[in-house]
């Protein structure tokens, strides 16, 4: 495949019209990376910063080696599997042996990569739901504890016979015997080129959807759903083999595994893994511009809320100039933050629009266009994107509707079929559950959420996971959760709930409950309020946008509190069709600077009464 940089719509239909075959000549995920093993020898394809000592060079894999890994990655997972395909989980950071796993699954099985944050409860249920046969595990690891799960899932899943711990075998106690050692094993078997037979149309693996999302729904990819958002995303960023980004994002997520890492392999660039604990090592994030200097990174990965914490962290003299744009998404990109980071830095950002569904990828601004603030960018080559409205009519541009995709990214859809009703629509479609319109050029703008969702640092959370959990407290008449507006995480999940009648629960004891009984942790509300009785709909459904007025009322007080300007500014919370929206009646000009100042992180429509440009996410 030849990479062509989009400067315009006319450059996607440009390559739009060559078949989809041309564009992406290979029949699996794997052929693409042996292509670009041959074509790139000496080229770098991974790096692993393992500390954050800037002396300590990283370790590297050329594309070759990384080929031969994977190579024997696939090759151990079928000699555990027998006849069996092999079906594997792993519950690994962004290390290079996920990449191994990652890849090596795909190329003779399915792979399914779980997120490490959940319970062991709902990481069982995954692993039953996907028919898993092999896990891979971080070991025992000072800075990670993922490994003590391990036992509780083995108990709950007793046909789950193939364990493999990567690092820590050591340390590991009684009754592990069985467990083998993921770089032994790894490197008794041959790397020679693997004899398969791969289609476009087979499935390459399950991903859960989003971090937290009650009962088990595993989004099936197909080679082609990858391939095509991965490649959509190159010619987005229009990469090339002198690109270096930082990925710091696990495997588990989509961003991590094709929308910064499968898109780069595809041509020949380097992908710099940050670290075991990735961008949450205090110590690599106060040294990342030298980090990115030393690396000679040109692209950089982020979601909003690391670009934030990003701008506290000062240069020092390091040498950025290479790099071309910060790339971001995963959560709503609040325009000033965008351009503050541009300012600070001089680096262009741009936005992505992605759902687990479609390989990861939707939409992109592309890095040799201008940025349009509120806009997520063109959809790649061979995507299309509408909006419709309650009737399920395409409206004309400018007009908001629920936004739905079409197009060989789009996954042919869950495990579970039933679950399949109201996403994955007749003819192809996706429906997104975000509400948005196009513009007359064709770019993307997402103004609120018809699904109701919790985004917090870019996992999902299911409301009713919360609710159910706190329903089951003997005190808790109702509870209704929604997400409250964070800075750093984007969003964070809080409770409102009523008592029975006599009850005498209060806060503290329904957080204690909360944390003790709530199956995956990021899950778990920052706070509960206790009230008389919960805003309710004329048929007796829970009026959520009342409760996020509320949530986003208590949050903007607060901040406003912690800067001493309660006096001097009142805030408007209302709840619309798009969301969220914060007015500011300023006393002064000082006042309204210091609003500005404190609302840069947030992702929330809000403005300062009186002036013409309204400020936030979705502007």
């Amino acid at each position: 495949m030849s990479i062509r940089p989009i400067h315009s719509l006319s450059d996607v239909r440009a390559i739009e019209s060559q078949s989809f075959e041309s564009y992406l000549p290979f029949t699996s995920v794997m052929h693409a990376l042996e292509v670009q093993a041959q074509r790139h020898p000496t080229r770098a394809a991974l790096k692993y910063v393992k500390s954050s000592d800037l002396a300590e060079p990283a370790q590297q894999w050329s594309y070759p080696e990384l080929v031969a890994q994977i190579r024997r990655a696939a090759r151990l997972f079928q000699s555990l599997c027998g006849q069996e395909q092999p079906r594997v989980a792993f519950l690994l950071p962004a290390i290079p042996e996920a990449h191994f796993t990652l890849w090596g699954a795909e190329a003779v099985g399915i792979a399914c990569p779980i997120n490490y944050l959940l319970g062991e409860e709902h990481i069982a249920e995954l692993i039953h739901a996907a028919q898993v046969n092999v896990l891979v595990v971080l070991g025992p690891h000072p800075e990670l504890d993922i490994w003590s799960r391990v036992a509780g899932i083995r108990q709950r899943c007793p046909q789950l016979k193939n364990v493999l711990a990567v690092g820590g075998c050591d340390a590991l106690g009684a009754g592990q015997g069985d467990v083998l050692d993921f770089h032994q094993a790894v490197a008794l078997q041959s790397d020679a080129a693997l004899r398969i037979s791969a289609s476009l149309d087979d499935v390459a693996a399950l991903f859960h959807t989003g971090g937290t999302t009650g009962s088990p729904k595993l989004a099936q990819h197909q080679h082609r759903n990858q391939l095509c958002a991965a490649a959509g995303a190159a010619c987005m960023y229009g990469a090339s083999d002198q690109d270096v980004i930082i990925n710091g994002f696990p495997l588990f997520h989509v961003a991590g595994s094709f929308v910064y890492g499968l898109s780069m392999f595809l041509v020949g660039a380097t992908v710099v893994l940050p670290t075991l604990l990735g961008m949450r090592n205090t110590g690599y994030v106060q040294r990342y511009w030298h980090f990115a200097e030393r690396e000679k990174a040109t692209l950089l990965a982020a979601v909003p809320t690391v670009m934030s914490s990003l701008l506290t962290v000062p240069k020092n003299g390091a040498d950025t100039s290479r790099i071309r744009c910060l790339l971001t998404g995963g959560s709503p990109l609040p325009p000033d933050l965008a351009e503050a980071f541009e300012r600070q830095f001089s680096m262009p950002v741009r936005n992505i629009l992605g759902m687990t569904e479609c390989g990861g990828i939707i939409a992109i601004e592309p890095c040799a266009m201008a940025r349009t603030a509120g806009s997520v960018g063109l959809p790649i080559p061979f995507v299309t994107v509408r909006a419709v409205n309650s009737d399920g009519q395409a409206v004309p541009a400018g007009e908001d509707g629920e936004l739905q995709i079409h197009g060989p990214n789009v996954s042919p859809g869950y495990t579970d079929a039933a679950k399949n009703a109201g996403v994955f629509l007749e003819g192809g479609w996706l429906n997104s559950g975000d509400v948005g319109h196009l513009d007359s050029e064709g770019r993307i703008y997402v103004t609120g959420r018809a699904k109701d969702m919790i985004i917090r640092s870019s996992h999902n959370i299911d409301p009713l996971l919360i609710e159910d959990t706190l329903h089951k407290h003997p005190d808790v008449a109702m509870a209704a959760a929604v997400g409250a507006p964070d800075e750093y995480a984007g969003e964070l999940p809080v409770v409102y709930v009523t008592l029975k009648p006599g009850a005498q629960a209060d806060v503290k004891s329904l957080l204690a409950f909360a944390e003790q009984h709530m199956p995956e942790r990021p899950a778990v509300p920052k706070q509960i309020f206790i009230l008389d009785a919960l805003p309710m709909t004329a048929i007796g459904k829970f009026f959520k946008p009342r409760l996020r007025e509320l949530a986003t009322q208590q949050v903007i007080e607060s901040r406003l509190t912690d800067r001493s300007l309660q006096a001097k500014v009142v805030a408007q919370v209302q709840a619309d069709n798009k969301g969220v929206q914060v007015i500011f009646h300023c006393g002064d000009d000082a006042a309204a600077s210091a609003v500005k100042e404190m609302m840069l992180p947030f992702a929330l429509r809000w403005r300062v009464a009186d002036q013409a440009v309204t400020q936030g996410a979705a502007a």
